[in-house]
């Protein structure tokens, strides 16, 4: 089987994993969400390096939930040059304690926090710092690969000994999936794939449950349909209190 077939195969076998394997914890969260959207309270996401990605995808986007809010952390995302950095800084202590406390997340919302491996200071900090002031802490991260690994936590915790909920990526260690001859490494990352689907099914399952409850949740249409600049415009003024992206 060529590299494009076994990758794909890959992408299908992790998706139907997740179907089966994390139906149940992806209901949960999508429920733990629905209950803070409809009580007025925030969902936050975050997530260094490549994880910040789960951010800016489920975020201000065609299809999207408005009530979904990044926090970008300093240095920590890939756009940054050199972009080497964004491995050493998810490392330092301190940092996730100075974003938070001046984010506008509070006592009753959500943290969702993204990061494959989950032993980095950054992400485990920002679990442990959100849970001691009342947050709920959701972990979209692999188990395979942290009980792989030793925390770089001063705690000796990895994200997910220190989260409320886990959404298992289901990647391997390492996350790369595919063996090439001649190469001593693995290739073909699958975290993202994976990652992306469980999220944009528990949004997708915290829309049915507040429709369910009678409540309208409010999502994105496109910006480039006619008139869909101002459908926009009217939700992020009725939800300003819930959306801190702007």
């Amino acid at each position: 089987m060529d590299p494009i077939a076994q990758y794909c195969q890959s992408v299908i076998d992790s998706v139907q994993r997740i179907q089966s394997e994390q139906h149940e914890a992806m209901t949960a969260v999508a429920r733990l969400l629905a209950d803070k959207a409809e009580s007025g309270q925030s969902i936050f996401i975050t997530g260094c390096s490549h994880s910040s990605l789960f951010a800016q995808e489920v975020y201000y986007r065609a299809g999207g939930f408005l009530l979904m809010n990044p926090i970008f952390l300093p240095g920590m995302t890939v756009d940054v040059r050199p972009v080497t950095q964004t491995s050493r800084y998810e490392r330092i202590p301190g940092i996730a304690e100075a974003v938070l406390s001046e984010s506008s997340i509070k006592q009753g919302d959500v943290l969702i926090i993204a990061s494959v491996s989950g032993r980095n200071a950054v992400p485990v900090e920002m679990a442990l710092w959100a849970k001691g002031r009342g947050i709920s802490v959701v972990a979209l991260t692999s188990l395979t690969y942290s009980q792989a690994v030793t925390s770089r936590h001063a705690s000796g915790l990895r994200l997910f000994e220190a989260a409320d909920f886990i959404l298992d990526l289901l990647c391997p260690d390492g996350d790369a999936v595919l063996e090439m001859e001649g190469l001593q490494v693995k290739t073909a990352a699958i975290s993202t794939v994976t990652g992306v689907t469980i999220l944009h099914g528990v949004v997708s399952e915290t829309l049915r449950l507040l429709i369910e409850r009678g409540v309208t949740p409010p999502v994105f249409v496109s910006g480039n349909l006619d008139d869909g600049d101002a459908y926009n415009q009217a939700l992020l003024e009725q939800y300003r209190d819930q959306i801190h992206y702007m």
